[in-house]
């Protein structure tokens, strides 16, 4: 899944300094000037940053003592792992580069606490340095997990599988068999918190997030270009166990679904998961999904408690899907309006009420031919030979373009998506999730302050995730 794009980041070279931390043997950062994960830079040796007792200074800001603080950019021969009770900062314009090829692909496992702390001109960057989906495994977060910060966040070809000796299956994270390939993101604690806002996730190999509990908020991210023809994969998995709002987003070409939304896992320690899902944009979804043709927009099941409205649908496989064998709980969700466009007479059919499992409401906006209620896109582009049941990933036979971030979902002034939606969501985290480790950050500069406190925007009147 090769991808069209051009990361204008300015990347900053700022000085480390972290509390040292027991080395694992062997386990470095790569060539010249690279930092050490868990030591100072220069490997001083010892916790008092120049004599202070109270914080760790960068040219940035002030962290905690006992923080690790990521200031410049680095390549990972191994994975790394941050113990609980510790907290790993990764400051703007940080590039993170995975080694693809190793023995035990790498993954960075937060047992602890992580915040990406980028900014929309200098992100923070996870890549691979061969820019091939499946060429490293994901961020995979603990069970003590407690706060998780992506903010202004690349991270792209991820999700390879992992080995025995990898730390996630060390650590019982994700899953306990070798079966298929890691999340770019996966949360865990059903009390921890995360955020991931004003993010870009691409060319992952499989879901690219996926929580099995937590309080989240999810706004305004790019989600493009994920999962495979085998697997299948989600762009956002929501099991049993989380509370979360998510919203503003823009997902384009995932595999299987833009969201599956289950209550897979629950348990008497494991609480039922209660989420909104509303204005997303949903582009080419589902097309790839050749094993059980089971998705390819939005599905609900075992007893979701689901509020999914003014969401834009978009040429994907299929309209919203209700598993009929253990469905969603309808007499506490909410899953109409959304607006569904189809381009071809297949579309049409395929998100209509004679095929199984699709869900149908009055209140929907749904094109009744090809090409009927176009929302307008600001600028996008499909394939010539467009094929929204082709089952692989060749153009040539019809598979959605690569991403192109010239393209705009914005809606052009005549677009009969601009009205219809509802405004009345009640939103899980309406004042924000509070994050106390960003709260104990003091920049040295206001200008590069960031809030601690995240929030999904309110529900608006349009479709999709923009407006004009």
């Amino acid at each position: 899944m090769k991808r069209i794009y051009s990361i204008s980041s300015i990347y900053s070279v700022c000085r480390v300094a972290a509390l040292a931390l027991a080395v694992l043997a062997g386990l470095t950062a790569c060539e010249n000037d690279n930092i050490n994960p868990y030591d100072y830079a220069g490997g001083n040796g010892n916790n008092e940053n120049e004599g202070s007792k109270t914080t760790i200074t960068t040219a940035l800001a002030e962290y905690p003592v006992g923080s690790l603080v990521w200031s410049r950019d680095t390549t990972l021969l191994e994975s790394v792992e941050i113990p609980v009770g510790t907290s790993l900062y990764i400051e703007p314009g940080v590039t993170v580069t995975c080694k693809a090829g190793v023995q035990v692909p790498i993954e960075l496992v937060v047992l602890g606490n992580l915040y990406c702390m980028g900014t929309a001109e200098k992100p923070v960057v996870f890549t691979s340095d061969v820019k091939e989906p499946n060429a490293w495994g994901g961020i995979i977060c603990g069970y003590n997990s407690e706060e998780t910060v992506l903010s202004h966040v690349h991270i792209g070809y991820a999700g390879a599988t992992p080995t025995e000796s990898s730390l996630s299956f060390q650590n019982k994270l994700y899953k306990t068999t070798i079966d298929g390939g890691v999340p770019a993101f996966h949360f865990c604690n059903i009390n921890g918190r995360f955020a991931i806002a004003n993010s870009f996730f691409h060319d992952n190999y499989s879901d690219h997030i996926y929580t099995t509990g937590g309080n989240g908020v999810v706004y305004n991210n790019v989600f493009a270009d994920n999962g495979n023809a085998a697997d299948g994969c989600e762009a956002v998995n929501i099991k049993a166990g989380c509370l979360m709002d998510v919203a503003y987003n823009v997902v384009y070409n995932a595999c299987t679904n833009a969201f599956k939304l289950s209550n897979q896992g629950t348990s008497e320690s494991v609480p039922l998961s209660k989420v909104n899902v509303y204005n997303n944009t949903m582009v080419d979804c589902g097309w790839r999904r050749a094993r059980n043709k089971k998705g390819g927009s939005v599905w609900v099941e075992r007893s979701i408690q689901a509020t999914v409205v003014n969401n834009l649908l978009y040429d994907c496989r299929y309209g919203m899907k209700n598993n009929s064998k253990d469905g969603a709980d309808m007499n506490n969700s909410r899953l109409t309006p959304n607006y569904y466009y189809a381009s071809t007479a297949k579309g049409v059919e395929q998100m209509g009420a004679k095929t199984k499992d699709v869900l149908c409401y009055d209140t929907d906006v749904k094109s009744t031919a090809p090409g009927d209620k176009n929302p307008l896109f600001g600028a996008f582009a499909q394939s010539e030979k467009m094929n929204i049941n082709c089952e692989n990933d060749q153009v040539e036979q019809g598979a959605p373009l690569p991403y192109d971030d010239q393209w705009y979902f914005t809606l052009q002034t005549n677009s009969p998506a601009l009205q219809g939606g509802v405004t009345d969501v009640q939103r899980h985290f309406a004042t924000g999730l509070p994050f106390i480790g960003m709260k104990q950050v003091l920049f040295l500069n206001i200008a590069d302050d960031q809030d601690y406190r995240f929030c999904a925007p309110a529900a608006a009147t349009f479709f999709g995730a923009f407006g004009q």
